[in-house]
C-alpha cells in the first residue's frame, strides 16, 4: 500500500502544483445572499456545507490537497461539526488529499483518543468505526513524546500522516519557540530534530516521511535553516497571503527538485469572490484565485531549483 506521504508527493507531481485550499470557513466568508439565512446552527452548518462543497468541485483536479481548520465549525456547534466532517468526506471522494488542521495532543490516553478521532478507528461494541476519516492531522507535541506516540501508532496502524508543529507563522511565535537551550540549539530546531527521529519508521519513495513538520513561510530564515537541517521531513507551510507570506519566501522550504512541502492559502482563496473576483461566483472565483497562487509558487519553486 502506497504510504499516506507518497500518496500526497505523487498528487503534487501529477497536478505539478505544491498548494493547498484552507478551508478555514467562517459565516463572514459565504455570499452574503448566505450569511443573512444564517439564523441558526443548523442553516450556518448546512450554508457553510455548501459553500465547501462548492469550492472544492471547483478546485479539484488543481490543487491536490485541502485543509480543514476544525476551529472554524466547532464555534457553529454540532450543526458545524457535521459540515466539517462532510467536507472532509466530499474531498477524498473528489480525489484530494484531506488534512484536519486540529493541532491535537494531550497525556497518552487523551491523545489515544484524539488519533482515534481523527487518524484510526472509535472503538464499539464489537467493531470499530472511523470518526473523521482524514489523511493527516495536525499535532503539537509540545506535551513531549508520550503524547504523540498514539498519533505514530496510528500512522502506521492506518497508514496516515501528521504535521507536527515546529516553527509556526504567528508574529509571536518566537517568544517560546526561539529560546536557546542548553545545548545552543533553539526550541524549534530541538522540536524538528525529535520529529526527524519520530518519522524515521514511515519513510516513503521520495525520501521523506508521513510524520512531516508545520513550518510557517512567515520567518524565513528559520524555514532555510530547518529545510537544510531536517532532509527527510515534508513541510505543511503556512502564512502564505493573507498572513504576508511571499513566493520568493516559500521557495527556501523546497529541496533543490523541488519538492518537501505544500503550502497553504486560506483566505485569499475563500474571500476572492469579495475581493480579487469580485463579481464572479465564489467558486469560479477560488478557482481562479487557485490558479494564480499555482503560478506564482512553482515559478519561485522551479527559480530557486534551477538558479
Amino acid at each position: 500500500m502506497e504510504l499516506a506521504i507518497d500518496a500526497l508527493i505523487s498528487k503534487i507531481e501529477e497536478l505539478d502544483n505544491p498548494t493547498c485550499v484552507g478551508l478555514d470557513t467562517c459565516i463572514e466568508y459565504l455570499p452574503q445572499k448566505w450569511q443573512e439565512k444564517c439564523g441558526n446552527f443548523e442553516d450556518a452548518g448546512r450554508y457553510i456545507r455548501d459553500f465547501n462543497l462548492g469550492i472544492i468541485d471547483a478546485v479539484a483536479g488543481i490543487v491536490p490537497c485541502v485543509k480543514v481548520q476544525i476551529a472554524c465549525y466547532e464555534m457553529y456547534g454540532a450543526e458545524g461539526m457535521r459540515a466539517f466532517a462532510d467536507t472532509i468526506s466530499y474531498a477524498r471522494q473528489k480525489g484530494l488529499i484531506a488534512i484536519a488542521d486540529a493541532k491535537r495532543n494531550d497525556i497518552g490516553g487523551t491523545a489515544r483518543c484524539y488519533s482515534a478521532a481523527f487518524l484510526g478507528r472509535a472503538k464499539l461494541y464489537g467493531k470499530e468505526l472511523p470518526t473523521f476519516e482524514s489523511d493527516f492531522l495536525t499535532v503539537n507535541a509540545y506535551l513531549g513524546s508520550d503524547g504523540v506516540k498514539p498519533f505514530l501508532e496510528d500512522v502506521g496502524r492506518y497508514n496516515k500522516g501528521i504535521f507536527i508543529l515546529v516553527k509556526t507563522s504567528n508574529p509571536a511565535s518566537g517568544e517560546l519557540q526561539d529560546r536557546k537551550l542548553e545545548d545552543g540549539r533553539t526550541l524549534f530546531e530541538a522540536v524538528g530534530d525529535y520529529v526527524m527521529e519520530w518519522g524515521k519508521p514511515f519513510m516513503g519513495k521520495y525520501g521523506y516521511s508521513s510524520v512531516g513538520a508545520v513550518v510557517g513561510c512567515t520567518h524565513r530564515e528559520q524555514a532555510e535553516s530547518l529545510r537544510k537541517r531536517l532532509r527527510g521531513l515534508f513541510f505543511l507551510i503556512p502564512g502564505y497571503g493573507a498572513q504576508g507570506g511571499k513566493a520568493e519566501d516559500i521557495a527556501v522550504c523546497f529541496d533543490e527538485l523541488g519538492r518537501g512541502g505544500i503550502v497553504n492559502s486560506s483566505r485569499a482563496i475563500l474571500t476572492a469572490h469579495k475581493n480579487r473576483f469580485a463579481g464572479m461566483g465564489f467558486d469560479e472565483a477560488a478557482r481562479e484565485a487557485a490558479l494564480l497562487m499555482k503560478e506564482d509558487l512553482t515559478r519561485a519553486i522551479r527559480g530557486k531549483a534551477n538558479g
